[in-house]
């Protein structure tokens, strides 16, 4: 397991690291005026360059990555409940969203910048963990169909 563990943490960093880059380029694309935005602006006053501002968030894409990635396995802890995986995995990962929000400036430094982002964070958390459940249960329910069918 802890193979594995490690295997989906390393995917996950890379998915972390390219997921980034993309959104940097959509961001860009999106601003249209020609430049490549790797970091917000504040990112690059804060390290006092532009390269070291990216290489601090690329390095924070490849932790959040590697955590999601490594955290995946959780779901697949047959002798758990589904409450207690997803306490664990929205407990883990909140941990590591916030300083990495906090690091890169993707939120407001100050409480309120704190309350909204894990609000955000929390709101897509639970709009997607609740569209996995569906389609999983969607999926089962068919699996079952099919096996009273057989019988």
């Amino acid at each position: 397991m802890f193979k594995e563990v490690l295997r989906r943490s390393a995917v996950g960093a890379v998915f972390g690291v390219t997921l980034s880059q993309l959104i940097a380029i959509v961001i860009s694309l999106c601003i249209a005026d020609g430049n490549f935005y790797a970091v917000v602006p504040s990112l690059t006053e804060r390290m006092n360059s532009e390269v070291s501002a990216a290489i601090v968030q690329i390095v924070c894409s490849f932790l959040y990555g590697a955590v999601f990635g490594g955290m995946s396995m959780v779901w697949e802890l047959d002798n758990w409940s589904i409450l207690k995986q997803t306490i664990v995995h929205f407990s883990v990962v909140s941990v590591v969203t916030m300083p990495i929000a906090y690091i890169n400036e993707w939120m407001h430094h100050s409480i309120l910048g704190a309350i909204i982002y894990f609000a955000i964070f929390g709101v897509s958390y639970a709009f997607i963990w609740l569209s996995q459940y569906i389609a999983m249960k969607k999926r089962i329910d068919e699996m079952n169909k099919k096996v009273v069918e057989m019988v």
